[in-house]
């Protein structure tokens, strides 16, 4: 089993900042893609950030430029750092982790955009 533990949501103004972290864990053999995606309330969930385990990223076109992805493949965590953010930036943010061929998910950490 794969266990992910996300952090760094929150309540934040128009134009601030937030970093998202996601610590996997357990029987990990070889973590391949790792990513961020969202879920706004009434919409379904979509791509925010992805990067594989050779550091390629890729991003939707609605955060590109005010979104980082990143990973540090020796803690086996993934860091999303999310600038100038915008209302529109609000929903529930869940971590995705392949081992494998395998997909995992976590549990999703609310972010919050407004002032």
């Amino acid at each position: 089993q794969v266990q992910l533990v996300e952090s760094g949501g929150g309540l934040v103004q128009p134009g601030g900042s937030l970093r998202l972290s996601c610590a996997a864990s357990g029987s990990i053999f070889s973590i391949n893609t790792m990513g961020w995606y969202r879920q706004a309330p009434g919409k379904e969930r979509e791509l925010v950030a992805t990067i594989t385990s050779g550091g390629v990223t890729n991003y939707a076109g609605s955060v590109k430029g005010r979104f980082t992805i990143s990973r540090d493949n020796a803690k086996n965590t993934v860091y999303l750092q999310m600038n100038s953010l915008k209302p529109e930036d609000t929903a529930v943010y869940y971590c995705l982790t392949v081992v494998g061929a395998r997909p995992y998910w976590g549990q999703g950490t609310q972010v919050t955009v407004s002032s």
